[in-house]
């Protein structure tokens, strides 16, 4: 697949991502899927399968959060994209069920083969999902950033 190619299929899996499809996200990945969390945290490192990934990792993050709050998928760039992989960046997050918020940013590195997303990198501020997702609150200053990340 090309670049066009590659580039529609992770506009599709950000739209299943938005409409909560995950059926539809699973579809568009090999049952050995490879997802890499970045971090220490307790869902930090390197998964196999699509039952890992989908049914424990995004799981535990899902489940730790008050349904009709989340978003995902709806706020995303495409930054790069090739005939093997696309880089991307996403907001999303909803309120925790312990009371904080979960405002995320995400990175992806999406590597693709034969029209299926095989492995993913995935960047994201761990301090934020210790807090929401693991009830672990990490010291952090409160001030935020003189000129805080957009995109």
């Amino acid at each position: 697949m090309g670049a066009k190619e590659n580039r529609e299929l992770i506009e599709r899996w950000y739209k299943a991502l938005s409409d909560g499809n995950f059926d539809g996200m699973m579809a568009m990945h090999p049952d050995d899927v490879v997802f890499n969390l970045v971090g220490n945290t307790p869902i930090s490192g390197r998964s196999v399968s699509k039952e890992v990934v989908f049914g424990q990792v995004i799981a535990q993050v899902v489940d730790s959060l008050i349904p009709e709050t989340v978003k995902f998928g709806d706020k995303y760039r495409i930054m790069a994209a090739d005939d093997n992989c696309v880089v991307a960046i996403m907001e999303g997050g909803g309120m925790g069920k312990n009371g904080e918020a979960y405002a995320q940013t995400y990175c992806h590195i999406f590597t693709i083969k034969d029209g299926l997303i095989v492995e993913v990198h995935d960047f994201f501020d761990t301090v934020v999902a210790e807090k929401v997702v693991f009830d672990n609150h990490l010291q952090r200053p409160e001030t935020p950033p003189k000129n805080p990340f957009t995109f």
